[in-house]
């Protein structure tokens, strides 16, 4: 593609975490070192080895959607209503006039995952085809009367494109509209395809990013037997600890982060703030997670924004608190900056938040974004003891701003990988 003279820049940030709603309120909690993880109380997690979570109280999507359109709650599962609320911020936070976008050329991606049945709802057809034989499922019983006893539009609440689809009805998007299914990195790839899409000219505004919640028991009962979840019940805050040495797994956490990303000239038109501007995005896969693929997605991302390493003010990590995944994430940012004179500093936003899964990259984005505007880095939590397996140099303490750039960075357990790098505006 012929390079394009159409940049795109950030306008709007839009957050529902569990440190808090809202820019205020979450870079609030970032400056005061306040960690949103907490003993799971969505459900009795009693029985579960992992029963700590970043988990958001008191949401209620009646704040965030016309009183003339709430009847489409019912259809919104909680994932669905975190991404409408965070998008719904997201055009607060950029002033925007709805009436005065081109339709046409509003866009919506939205990066979502795997969102799991309430029990409520697949309980009673579960239970009538089991039929008192837990390890067997009659799937003539199923058919016959499962089915009858479920909602009728019981698969709506539940499928992942529905993010996108619920933020381009509410909202009359009628642009490119597309929903990227692909765990952690899903948001973030999500942002790369809206920057490409401005640069070709194919859309002018977007709403951009990425939603989740697996604070059920059913994620909760999948998550803990397929992944490395944390055991440090007893002491929820200091429970997530990227590359810490004494780190012992992740915790889900749940919640959205949304960007209004728009082209330059038509932000600069309507006379709004803007945040930073997008200058360069990469991909690439790792295979067998190793770190050379995420730095091969890193140069390509520099390369785009035709800067070197040493321009980077810090680095938004992915930092799970996993022990495998933090090490091959190290590896592959010491490839990258490593050589650099003054070490890139790495900040780790789970560390307040837990894993936000398909809504982690965004929201963790908009740390940085918001460090840009202030002036300074948040510290990342529990981090004690340095691990010699992650050769990288994690923020203790708050520190100001002295770049204009940052990079985030994100990756799958499977090596899909991406990185972004915003300039501050």
């Amino acid at each position: 593609m012929a390079p394009s003279s159409r940049r795109a820049v950030v306008t709007g940030l839009g957050m529902v975490t569990p440190i808090g709603t809202g820019k205020a309120a979450f870079w609030e909690a970032l400056s005061s070192r306040r960690s949103g993880i907490r003993p799971l109380t969505a459900f009795d997690a009693s029985a579960l080895p992992c029963r700590v979570a970043g988990q958001i109280n008191g949401f209620d999507a009646k704040q965030y959607i016309d009183k003339k359109e709430r009847k489409s709650i019912k259809v919104m599962s909680r994932t669905i209503q975190l991404a409408v609320a965070g998008a719904q911020l997201a055009l607060d936070d950029a002033g925007v006039d709805k009436a005065q976008l081109d339709p046409a050329r509003f866009g919506v991606e939205f990066g979502a995952g795997l969102i799991a049945s309430e029990l409520e709802e697949i309980g009673p057809p579960a239970r009538i085809s089991v039929d008192a034989h837990p390890d067997f499922v009659d799937l003539d019983k199923w058919g016959a009367e499962g089915l009858a006893s479920m909602p009728p539009l019981w698969m709506l609440k539940y499928l992942p494109n529905m993010l996108a689809s619920h933020v381009s009805i509410l909202h009359n998007a009628q642009g490119p509209n597309n929903t990227i299914t692909e765990n952690e990195v899903a948001s973030l790839l999500a942002l790369g395809e809206a920057y490409r899409i401005i640069a070709r000219d194919l859309a002018d505004f977007f709403l951009v990013g990425g939603a989740d919640s697996k604070l059920n028991p059913l994620s909760m009962v999948r998550h803990s037997l397929f992944m490395p979840l944390t055991r440090r019940n007893e002491d929820p805050e200091r429970a997530c600890r990227p590359f810490d040495r004494s780190r012992d797994g992740m915790i889900l956490g749940e919640g959205a982060g949304v960007l209004a990303v728009e082209e330059l000239e038509h932000a600069k038109k309507r006379g709004a703030h803007i945040y930073a501007e997008i200058v360069g995005f990469g991909a690439a896969f790792d295979r067998g997670c190793k770190g050379p693929g995420l730095a091969r997605a890193v140069r390509a991302a520099l390369g785009d924004a035709g800067i070197a390493p040493e321009d980077v003010d810090h680095i938004n990590a992915q930092g799970t608190s996993a022990v495998e995944a933090d090490i091959w994430e190290a590896r592959g940012l010491h490839e990258v900056f490593g050589g650099c004179k003054c070490p890139v500093p790495v900040l780790a936003v789970k560390s307040y938040l837990g894993s936000l899964i398909a809504g982690s990259s965004t929201t963790e984005l908009t740390a940085s974004l918001l460090a840009l505007e202030h002036g300074k880095v948040p510290a990342t939590l529990n981090y004690e003891e340095p691990d010699a397996r992650c050769p990288v140099p994690v923020i203790k303490e708050s520190q100001p701003v002295t770049k204009p750039y940052v990079v985030k960075v994100s990756f799958t357990e499977l090596g899909q990988c991406a990185a972004a790098v915003l300039k501050k505006w």
